[in-house]
């Protein structure tokens, strides 16, 4: 079926070659064709009852209330936002070493 797929993108774009100087009109055309083909090549598939039960189950929308409530507690999301910016240092700084060290070894 890939090799299917595979000839199919080739024939819709033959000869056509994908150049910087190429309009967005022409390749919003090509994407249309290309989305064309495709809705009509693969074919709609419905989940069934069980599995749309079971994630209506895990996930849980809290209420109004409880938005409210979480956004006042000003204790915890200081924490929250103390630990986001945190882990993004910590990030920076182990990206920062990890550059630092192949800069070295490219420079010896």
């Amino acid at each position: 079926m890939l090799q299917y797929e595979q000839t199919a993108y080739h024939e819709l774009f033959k000869g056509k070659r994908m150049t910087k100087r190429k309009t967005n009109q022409t390749q919003e055309e090509d994407l249309d064709v290309l989305e064309a083909h495709l809705a009509g090549t693969l074919k709609r598939v419905t989940p069934s009852s069980d599995l749309v039960q079971r994630l209506r189950g895990r996930l849980q929308m809290p209420t109004r209330r409880e938005i409210s409530l979480r956004l006042t507690d000003w204790r915890r999301l200081f924490l929250i936002f103390g630990g986001v910016i945190s882990g993004m240092i910590a990030l920076v700084t182990i990206a920062r070493v990890f550059y630092y060290l192949a800069g070295r070894r490219n420079a010896a």
